[in-house]
């Protein structure tokens, strides 16, 4: 839901307040997942299907930012390739736990820092439409965004394919 209304607001990306909202909903959309896997793992209130309704929604909150933020700025193409890598980035990592590796969160644009761009882009923007009046910041946050996933994507692969030779 909180992933919605920031998607929504950056669909209304032409005012400062929407932006500001859009980067408000995507930290309280990160916020909102820490706090639902701390319950479940730390509060001992994990279920056998926990890990399938914790991916899915991740999934789809990431989508609808992604998407939005590529209409935001003009280039919707570019905003569903980065839903498209964010949720392959997320593949890979389950894909290598299947194969009885670790789960690798890590990369250069993994979810925390995807959303940390957008979030950032989203403030810079507010500030930039502002004073004058125009929305490079979103661009510059969805570029770095898609092609940050594209390389996490990348040294996932790599790590697993390292892994697996060495066993």
């Amino acid at each position: 839901m909180v992933a919605a209304i920031g998607a929504a607001a950056l669909g209304l990306a032409h005012g400062v307040w929407a932006l500001l909202l859009a980067a408000l909903m995507t930290q309280l959309r990160l916020l909102c997942n820490l706090l639902d896997g701390m319950v479940a793992v730390e509060g001992g209130k994990g279920t056998p299907t926990g890990a399938l309704y914790n991916e899915v929604p991740d999934r789809i909150a990431d989508s609808l930012l992604l998407i939005a933020l590529g209409f935001a700025c003009g280039w919707p193409q570019l905003g569903w390739l980065a839903a498209l890598l964010a949720a392959l980035t997320a593949y890979i990592r389950v894909l290598g736990g299947t194969l009885g590796l670790p789960q690798d969160f890590r990369g250069p644009q993994s979810k925390p820092q995807r959303m940390a761009a957008l979030t950032l882009g989203c403030l810079i923007g507010a500030l930039e439409l502002a004073t004058l009046g125009t929305q490079w910041s979103l661009k510059i946050a969805l570029g770095v965004i898609v092609l940050g996933t594209a390389l996490t994507c990348a040294l996932r692969l790599l790590r697993i394919a390292r892994a697996l030779k060495s066993r």
